[in-house]
């Protein structure tokens, strides 16, 4: 997983324009990449990062074990639907590969852009191995409370963007 996502993870990391001052959120972190990216970006911000699996947390914090040490992530267990966090909290939010395995992607879709700062950007990455198809992405994104939403053709890959509201 960490060898298919990287690729994607990275792609995804460089639409949002992430900032040293960013506070960013990945839903689905998998075994770490992104979270690995993104805290080489991050230096006076914080990275944060919320996965279902047990395993997928072992691994994440094995591989960003030097960056929650110092406090500039942090890695939990939980589901998108109810994430641990305050409203208004991240400028920037991401999933790569993960939102077509959320139980209810809409209502993952609704809290994401509760813990999204005012027009902060949200990036939703998918490999063409994914399973999860381009259309309707941008209506569900629009239902949810996002702004601007448009599909990134990444060769074989894509991501789609919006704007929290």
């Amino acid at each position: 997983m960490a060898r298919t996502n990287r690729r994607i993870a990275a792609g995804t990391i460089e639409l949002l324009d992430v900032q040293p001052c960013d506070r960013v959120l990945e839903v689905g972190f998998g075994p770490g990449v992104g979270i690995e990216r993104l805290a080489s970006l991050v230096s006076s911000g914080r990275i944060a990062g919320v996965d279902y699996s047990e395993e997928m947390l072992e691994q994440a914090t094995f591989r960003n074990a030097e960056a929650i040490k110092i406090g500039r992530v942090e890695v939990r267990r939980g589901s998108v639907e109810s994430l641990p966090f305050q409203k208004d909290t991240f400028d920037k939010a991401l999933a790569i590969n993960s939102m077509q395995v959320w139980p209810n992607a809409a209502a993952g879709l609704r809290e994401i852009q509760r813990v999204m700062k005012p027009s902060g950007r949200v990036a939703l990455g998918f490999t063409r191995h994914s399973g999860q198809p381009k259309e309707g992405l941008i209506e569900m994104l629009t239902a949810a409370g996002f702004v601007g939403a448009h599909v990134v053709d990444l060769g074989r890959d894509f991501c789609v963007l919006a704007r929290s509201n």
